[in-house]
């Protein structure tokens, strides 16, 4: 892996099985950054980040997009992770201060603060008229396992999906990172079977990190025996691609007479990035004034 990379995918030598893995340290650190998670929501939302920057490297296009969204029931409330089809990606949750009482394993108890009394929908936008949109029930609310279902259930594919964050004493991201293994069609019993034992025998993924292993340690492990080859690296991170082109395009799809009625309340709308916290303020006066302009600009497109 070139330096810098932090995310590979990986074959094995008779490409019946692919990996993707990621070490999504510093993705989760600026998340936490932004939103200032307590512990609980930083794992839960690192998870869904990671896991959801895999998914936008695995998508067709890089100019293809991926939304994943939980709602679980839990006091975390919805949770919401966006990649790019080159993995950068953004997320959002609704409640990021969640105090729970860790599990009996000591761990962070992750499938409480999300809940798993509703469904992991997973939205891609390729391009189309219409986004491919799949879901299915929680299952743990744990999110690897979540992920693990929709691939299976949804897209028909078998995969095992590894997730992890560690928070340290005073709310730092220690490590996190994740990696997805998928069964291509075609896999014998006796690959599979060796590929378990494999997936089985491995520590957890901030075990690894904590090590200081890479994540092409963590394909060489999952894939020991099958002669894995890496296929691409690339760098990810965290970022949200607003602006105030974006937010004025958002507040001239609510029409023109809603637009008014705002304007008559308050001339400057201000505007939160959910993403991101950056805040917009909008002269709606001179919004209204310049309403026409952009039909005219469409028309000579």
């Amino acid at each position: 892996m070139e330096q810098n990379h932090n995310m590979l995918r990986g074959i094995s030598e008779n490409g019946g099985i692919v990996f993707y893995g990621v070490d999504s340290t510093e993705i989760v650190r600026e998340m936490e950054r932004l939103h200032k998670t307590s512990a609980v929501t930083t794992a839960a939302l690192g998870r869904l980040l990671t896991a959801t920057s895999i998914m936008g490297i695995m998508l067709k296009s890089t100019q293809d997009s991926v939304t994943v969204q939980i709602k679980g029931g839990g006091p975390a409330g919805r949770l919401v992770a966006v990649s790019d089809g080159t993995g950068n990606v953004k997320g959002y949750i609704e409640n990021p201060i969640v105090e729970l009482p860790p599990r009996a394993d000591g761990h962070l108890d992750v499938g409480a603060a999300v809940g798993k009394d509703g469904t992991i929908d997973v939205i891609r936008d390729l391009g189309m008229r219409e986004p491919y949109i799949g879901q299915v029930p929680l299952t743990s609310g744990e999110i690897a396992e979540d992920v693990t279902t929709y691939f299976a259930v949804s897209e028909q594919v078998p995969t095992v999906c590894a997730l992890g964050v560690l928070v340290d004493k005073d709310l730092s991201v220690r490590c996190a990172g994740g990696f997805v293994v998928q069964l291509l069609p075609g896999a014998t019993d006796a690959e599979i079977d060796m590929l378990e034992k494999n997936i089985r025998a491995m520590p957890s993924v901030t075990t690894m990190l904590e090590q200081g292993m890479t994540v092409r340690n963590m394909l060489d492990l999952a894939l020991k025996g099958f002669a894995p080859d890496v296929l691409d690296s690339y760098h990810v991170t965290y970022r949200c691609d607003c602006s105030e082109e974006r937010v004025k395009k958002m507040i001239r799809s609510l029409g023109k007479k809603e637009v008014e009625t705002l304007r008559d309340e308050d001339p400057i709308a201000e505007v939160d990035c959910q993403f991101c916290d950056k805040k917009y303020r909008v002269n709606l006066n001179e919004l209204l004034e310049n309403w026409a302009e952009p039909a005219k600009n469409d028309e000579n497109k």
